[in-house]
Order: structure tokens, then sequence, then C-alpha cells
């Protein structure tokens, strides 16, 4: 086990231990899983331990979506014991999920490093004005069939696994606008992101299979080393994520997941 740290220096231990801890927060406050700070942060930190400037924004997407399993599991349990989560939606949301990041991942693999950093920065950007100018959701739900649910999820999916989140930055505001109301749509997109990770990690798994110049105990373009550092502190932090989302008025939590996707955007696409 030793020997799967040794490329690890101190101070990126450090620094991947608080990125864990922030993840968790997130993941629970938030909806998401964690890769709108996993991915820029892994993008920044993971040339301070020698990954070859060619791999590492694969690398960051394809380990985000690995802790984002775990994370999400983590912060689901949570928002299960307050009876949050809508079992149904998850439910029907996730064949399309699967779908999805399965084939996002896929695509991914073909897209140069500077490409996706630049994708993703957009993307985090346009879901945050977007979520900041939203209004209140609907009195009552809306009826979605299950054929909108399927492509709209697909969708989601797909985009998710190629920027490496757990989907929640679309999901949260999709259920919001079928009527669900904002803390239990974070709940629910909780629960959408182990899907989405799922799929997405097992894929790129396979198309970074057998890669030259990838680093040791990687598989595919998944890096464990990282991985396991990450989930370490994640999985404490989230329901402390998650206690903090039911305590928060529905206003305040809009307020700040969009000015937290506009900020993260803004400091990827500037480098």
């Amino acid at each position: 086990m030793n020997s799967l740290f040794l490329a690890i220096t101190p101070e990126s231990l450090l620094l991947f231990l608080l990125l864990g801890s922030l993840v968790g927060l997130v993941a629970g406050l938030f909806g998401v899983g964690g890769g709108l700070v996993i991915v820029p942060a892994l993008i920044w930190g993971l040339p301070l331990i020698d990954v070859s400037p060619a791999h590492v924004a694969h690398i960051a997407v394809g380990s985000s979506l690995a802790t984002i399993v775990i994370t999400s599991i983590s912060s689901t349990r949570a928002h299960h014991k307050r009876g949050a989560v809508d079992w149904r939606d998850f439910w029907k949301l996730t064949p399309g999920l699967l779908i999805g990041a399965w084939l996002g991942s896929i695509v991914a693999g073909m897209l140069s490093g500077d490409l996706l950093q630049t994708l993703f920065g957009m993307f985090a950007i346009i879901v945050g004005l977007r979520m900041f100018r939203r209004g209140k959701a609907r009195g009552s739900r809306l009826h979605v069939t299950t054929w909108i649910m399927l492509s709209v999820a697909t969708l989601i999916g797909g985009i998710s696994a190629i920027v490496g989140i757990g989907g929640g930055s679309m999901t949260v505001p999709f259920l919001h606008a079928t009527g669900v109301e904002m803390k239990r749509a974070v709940a629910t997109s909780c629960a959408c992101g182990l899907p989405i990770a799922l799929s997405g990690a097992i894929s790129f798994v396979v198309v970074g299979w057998g890669v030259e110049g990838l680093p040791p105990f990687s598989s595919g373009y998944v890096y464990w080393p990282v991985v396991l550092i990450i989930i370490i502190t994640s999985s404490l932090f989230a329901p402390a994520g998650a206690a903090l989302a039911h305590r928060l008025p529905e206003r305040e939590l809009k307020v700040v997941f969009a000015l937290f996707l506009i900020l993260v955007g803004t400091k990827l696409l500037l480098g």
C-alpha cells in the first residue's frame, strides 16, 4: 500500500485531503457530486505530482467521476434520513443517466485536454447564470412524460461525464423547473449522481486503458492514489453539507449555488 502513494508529496497530500473536505461539503449542500470543485483543482494539482500535461484534463475528469461514486452515496444517505430524496424521480432518470454517461465518456476521450478544460469552464458559467436568474418553483408538479425524462437524463448524463461532474448543476434546475422544491431537488440530485459517476468512471477506465504515459497505479484515466485520498475526507464531510442544506432558506441556497458555479467557471477559463 505504501508504494501506492510514493508519488504523493506531503504538500500534495494536504492539498487533496483539504480538497476532499470541500468536495464533501459542496456535494451535500448543493446536490452535486463535487466535480465542479474536483476537476479544476486536479487540473491545477496533478502537475505538482508529475502527471503528464497531455493527460491532466482526462485524468482529472475520470478521477473526479470515481470519487463522486463514494461522495454521492454518503450525501444521499444523509438526505434520505431526512426523507428528502424523491426515489420515483430517481428511478425515472437512472436509465438515461447511465446511457448518457457512458456515451459522454467516450466522447471526452476523443477531445484534447485544452478543449475539455474550456468546455468545463463555459459549462459552469452558463449553468450558474441560468440558475441565478431562475424564478421560484412552480406551485404544483409539472407532468413530464417518460420519454422526456429519458431524453433529458441522457443529455445530463452525457454532459456530466464529459466534464467530470455528478450532474447536480443540471439535475437540480431541471427538477426545480418541474415543480420540485429546491431542497428536495438537491437531495434527489445527490442520488442521481451515483449512476452518472459509476457509468462514467467505468467508461473512462475503458477509454484510457493502454494509453501511454499515464502515472503508475492508474486504471485508464482514473488515478487511484488521488481518488482514495479525496474520498477519505469527502465521505466524512458530505453529511455536514447535507445538514447545512436543510437549514438554509431556499432563496439563499439558490444564490450561493449560482455564484459558486460562476466563480469556478471563470477561474478555469482564466487558467
